[in-house]
């Protein structure tokens, strides 16, 4: 029997016109990002921050940039409505609303985030080579990347350590004050640590991270602030479920991550492997779901799928690996805590941080 032709759906000319509008809003937006993530980068955010108005001129003499380009900075500014300009005398002004999110005098300094883009654009032709012929980028392809992440998570993960993240555990504040043994892997540039070591002097820290100038850089920190309890080494991790030592860490952490790791669940055996039989694991991760469908509402869904295409997926299929992607979600995470050996499982969500989940796991 012939299968029936299904019948077309009609073109909806409302629909394309809204997401018309929809594409041009975001060329605009897009565009804005770039403008705050020079601005960030260059110092002008952090020059206007005082909310005084200036010229072109005094502001790049201010933070000694080339006036063309910070007039024609301002322009875009001044359109994207960002800052304030009188036209009759020439001044712009950042209001203090703006500065409050732009800069380091407010809560959070969201033109970090700014930066992901414009830092992810210089992979594309990169990532657009897997998508023909598969394979991934590797870390050494991505400049900056760990300092857009030490900048990330002073956001996020540092302000919070103390007060809201290591208490999900009641009883470790008071065993890190006592003294134990904790490994951080994946740390980058290892600022969780560096805090940790300076608030726990009798506790003792290690640092992994696959990357050279992040260990490169975290060591040479740790050296100038004098932690003697901390120490660095680069590794790769694919292996961890082997090569990890035994029951010889009270509290293992991962900050951000488990899901760009070539070999995600080797990594969560070995942090099982490591855990004395009274050990933690303490681990953040992107709040998501596993399910495409499940990820609709998400408030930062398009940019973390974006992300996990031009870095987080393709650094681990750059290692030969599972590519898991930044939205492998709660369900993935349980199915492979459980695979992994772990027989407690918690997850908490902390108020200024909805992105993430914090889980923590007992053997």
């Amino acid at each position: 029997m012939t299968a029936q032709p299904k019948p077309s759906t009609p073109f909806d000319a409302s629909r394309a016109a809204a997401f018309e509008a929809r594409f041009v809003q975001a060329l605009n937006e897009g565009a804005m990002l770039q403008l705050i993530s020079l601005a960030h980068r260059s110092g002008l955010l952090a020059q206007l921050a005082d909310g005084e108005p200036v010229t072109s001129g005094e502001l790049a003499t201010k933070v000694h940039l080339d006036e063309r380009y910070v007039r024609e900075w301002l322009g875009g500014a001044t359109v994207a409505a960002l800052v304030e300009h009188d036209p009759q005398a020439m001044t712009y002004r950042l209001p203090p609303e703006h500065a409050a999110l732009l800069t380091d005098g407010g809560e959070a300094n969201l033109a970090v985030f700014a930066q992901y883009l414009p830092l992810m654009g210089q992979v594309e032709d990169d990532v657009l080579a897997c998508f023909r012929h598969g394979g991934g980028v590797p870390y050494t392809r991505y400049a900056r990347f760990h300092q857009v992440m030490a900048e990330d998570s002073g956001q996020t993960v540092l302000p919070a350590l103390l007060d809201a993240i290591l208490p999900l555990v009641p009883e470790l504040p008071g065993r890190l004050e006592r003294g134990i043994e904790v490994l951080d892997l994946g740390c980058g540039r290892g600022l969780a640590l560096i805090k940790l070591a300076e608030r726990f002097p009798t506790s003792r820290f290690t640092g992994y991270d696959l990357s050279a100038e992040a260990i490169d850089w975290a060591s040479e920190r740790a050296a100038r602030r004098g932690l003697a309890n901390l120490r660095f080494e680069q590794r790769d991790l694919s292996d961890f479920d082997r090569t990890a030592p035994a029951q010889c860490y009270d509290l293992v952490t991962t900050f951000d991550a488990i899901h760009d790791q070539a070999q995600p669940l080797n990594l969560l055996k070995g942090i099982r492997r490591t855990l004395r039989e009274e050990g933690i694991y303490l681990a953040q991760d992107i709040h998501s779901s596993s399910h495409h469908h499940g990820d609709r509402d998400h408030p930062m869904g398009t940019l973390l799928y974006t992300l996990s295409i031009m870095h987080c997926m393709s650094v681990s299929l750059a290692q030969g690996g599972e590519g898991l992607g930044t939205m492998w979600g709660r369900e993935k995470a349980r199915e492979y805590f459980g695979k992994a050996g772990f027989g407690h499982i918690e997850v908490h969500q902390l108020p200024h941080d909805t992105m993430n989940d914090y889980w923590v796991l007992r053997p």
